[in-house]
């Protein structure tokens, strides 16, 4: 009896992690669009994290791994901006609303509604947007991008670089995904 129970412990817990859904190589651009300068960055360590099961979606990504064009860029930004010393990553905690619809036995796209909360600077606030997530192969992948205000996020600009920076930024998102295990 004992043994049978072992095995369907087993079972559950073996259903339960193949459920989830990991990257630690997750892909984050962000681009600042201005007349008088652009300004992008590139990050390709963030991790995230989603289950299956309930929708729940997370990502962490640390400030300082954003990697710029220009060193004195990437000095500026740390220092002056994000003050990634004081506050080194920024995370989303949310769920994807529709997970019924993302059908992970299937090749194929699918687009799901994304809602949470973005947490940047210190500061935290809801956002929504889309993501499309695709079948290949058994493999999956995710697509999405976000417009932030900088000022939403408590990130000052100082007024002699102002009109060098856009005050919304694009974040476009890409996460290769395994399986948990």
């Amino acid at each position: 009896m004992k043994s049978v129970l072992f095995i369907l412990i087993l079972i559950a817990s073996h259903n339960l992690q193949a459920q989830k859904y990991f990257t630690r190589t997750g892909n984050i651009v962000f681009s600042s669009h201005a007349p008088m300068e652009e300004i992008e960055a590139v990050n390709n360590k963030a991790t995230s994290i989603f289950d299956v099961q309930t929708g729940a979606i997370e990502w962490a990504v640390l400030i300082k791994a954003f990697e710029f064009k220009k060193a004195l860029m990437q000095t500026h930004f740390n220092e002056n901006y994000m003050e990634s010393s004081k506050m080194p990553k920024a995370t989303f905690k949310g769920k994807i609303e529709n997970i019924s619809t993302l059908n992970l036995e299937k090749d194929g796209d699918y687009q799901v509604n994304v809602s949470g909360k973005l947490t940047i600077h210190g500061v935290t606030r809801e956002v929504q947007t889309t993501a499309t997530f695709t079948v290949k192969d058994k493999q999956v992948s995710a697509v999405s991008e976000l417009r932030v205000l900088v000022a939403d996020y408590k990130i000052e600009i100082p007024k002699l670089v102002r009109d060098n920076i856009a005050k919304e930024v694009q974040i476009n998102i890409i996460a290769q995904y395994e399986v948990l295990s």
